[in-house]
């Protein structure tokens, strides 16, 4: 009878024994070394080059996109949103009535002030909430709308949406509701509704649950006093004709190279934006 042959011992632990190998590479291996994969099992070196070599995709907005993008942008807007409250309240010396502070008069949007050259109200006073109550929903929506927006236009181009939105919301309110004062993130917020209903309309997906959560969202703004619905109606508009811009404009000129793709989206955006300053100023003059 031949004898047996050595047992293999594991390429990482020389005093163990072991009848295992990876499955990719064939190196001895103990079950510490191990983990499972879609087909047998890998060493731990092998798991590690398998991360290393993921490449990126191309979204569909042409940027490349990767799984672990931080939604950066999201979290900058929320807290600059957060430090602007915590300034009025400062200067407010309250929390619930910081609408009473010298920022929050400066910047909030009253259309007959723009009209007298104070154009930072256009885009300050989406940055102002009016109490705790009105922040917390708002940078919630932000937070739970920003993530995945983001993740899909990435950063610089969801930056741009969400601003045209806001430039939106401000267009509307300068036409439309002359003789409020208006603040918050709701306009562009509501922009970022609109764009998450064109990107799943482009990933072929339902679109019902967003188009339900819009609805509701605007019956709460015709039902309750004080609630600017101009602005929301605005920032929806300008949202979603951006994401449109971005996401099916492009296509529809049948654009082939990715730069081809970044370039038709951004002069989407660019020229919705372009539009709301002209709203606004033409709103501006017939006011002044």
């Amino acid at each position: 009878m031949n004898p047996q042959p050595p047992a293999s011992t594991c390429y990482r632990h020389p005093d163990r024994s072991t009848g295992l190998a990876c499955t990719r590479c064939g190196r001895a291996a103990c079950p510490q070394c191990l983990r499972p994969a879609a087909v047998g099992q890998h060493c731990a070196e092998c798991v590690a080059t398998g991360r290393n070599d993921v490449r990126p995709t191309v979204g569909t907005a042409g940027r490349t996109a990767t799984a672990r993008t931080t939604p950066v942008v999201t979290y900058v807007l929320i807290a600059i949103n957060v430090a602007v409250f915590a300034v009025t309240a400062s200067q407010a010396h309250s929390v619930s009535d910081n609408h009473l502070s010298q920022l929050f008069y400066d910047w909030v949007l009253s259309p007959r002030k723009v009209a007298e050259g104070q154009w930072i109200r256009v885009i300050g006073s989406g940055f102002l909430h009016y109490g705790p109550l009105h922040l917390v929903v708002n940078m919630f929506a932000l937070y739970i709308l920003g993530r995945d927006t983001e993740l899909v236009l990435g950063r610089a181009r969801f930056l741009a949406v969400y601003l045209t939105s806001l430039l939106g919301g401000s267009a509307a309110v300068m036409w439309l509701a002359t003789g409020t004062a208006t603040a918050g993130a709701s306009g562009a917020i509501y922009g970022l509704f609109g764009a998450m209903t064109v990107i799943l309309l482009r990933l072929r997906q339902s679109p019902v649950q967003m188009l339900v959560l819009i609805a509701i969202n605007l019956l709460i703004s015709v039902s309750l006093p004080g609630i600017s619905l101009w602005g929301h109606l605005g920032g929806l508009l300008a949202g979603t004709l951006a994401a449109v811009g971005i996401l099916f404009v492009p296509q529809w000129l049948q654009a082939r190279t990715r730069d081809s793709v970044r370039w038709i989206g951004w002069a989407s955006v660019g020229g919705i934006a372009v539009s709301a300053l002209v709203l606004i100023g033409a709103g501006a003059a017939v006011l002044a």
